[in-house]
């Protein structure tokens, strides 16, 4: 199993143009400075779990449908399927994008692949409550929480701890911590 994977050059070919294009629009996604919600009305594979799995929120139908299918037409999964194992552990990707199998929504959620799985009808119903909770929330607090996430996600785990220290004390740049600490004491959590 040593043997090495041949690459495509990265050159201007079409498929190194549309893989390019795809990254870049994941990593937009990803790096989106507010919180962004995948709703997931139904089938989500390949590409579309690519983009589902940046996303800081999942939220599922009750009947969606989940897979990697790519090997099964001769192509690996790439791009941001490299979010799976964080998202899911290293062998339940395995799973997914090696045996190409969909998963239905309630393995989803018990895998961590969603967060949310609405009843049936209840989908956007369970957007909007996860966006009333979000709006509940410092707009700045929710930025830098979500910028930490991003750190904590690539850092080791002391230099993702030291590197909270600035962050929270950006926190006090604001009226925020102040203000909203006075409504949540008061009693309007």
């Amino acid at each position: 199993m040593t043997e090495t994977i041949p690459e495509v050059p990265d050159g201007p070919g079409p498929v190194a143009q549309f893989m390019t294009a795809f990254r870049d629009l994941c990593e937009a996604v990803r790096a989106f400075p507010s919180p962004v919600i995948a709703r997931m009305p139904g089938w989500c594979l390949g590409g579309g779990l690519d983009v589902a799995a940046v996303c800081d929120f999942r939220i599922a139908a009750h009947d969606a449908r989940f897979g990697m299918p790519e090997v099964r037409v001769g192509i690996p999964s790439v791009i941001h399927a490299a979010m799976l194992p964080r998202l899911i552990g290293w062998g339940r990707a395995r799973w997914l994008v090696m045996t190409a199998e969909t998963i239905d929504a309630k393995t989803a959620l018990a895998w961590g692949l969603v967060d949310v799985v609405a009843p049936e009808g209840g989908l956007d119903v369970a957007v909007e409550k996860t966006v009333a909770m979000l709006l509940k929330c410092g707009p700045q607090a929710l930025r830098l929480q979500k910028e930490l996430l991003g750190r904590w996600e690539e850092l080791p785990l002391t230099e993702s701890v030291n590197s909270s220290i600035g962050v929270f004390g950006r926190s006090f740049l604001t009226d925020e911590p102040r203000r909203l600490m006075q409504g949540f004491i008061g009693g309007k959590r």
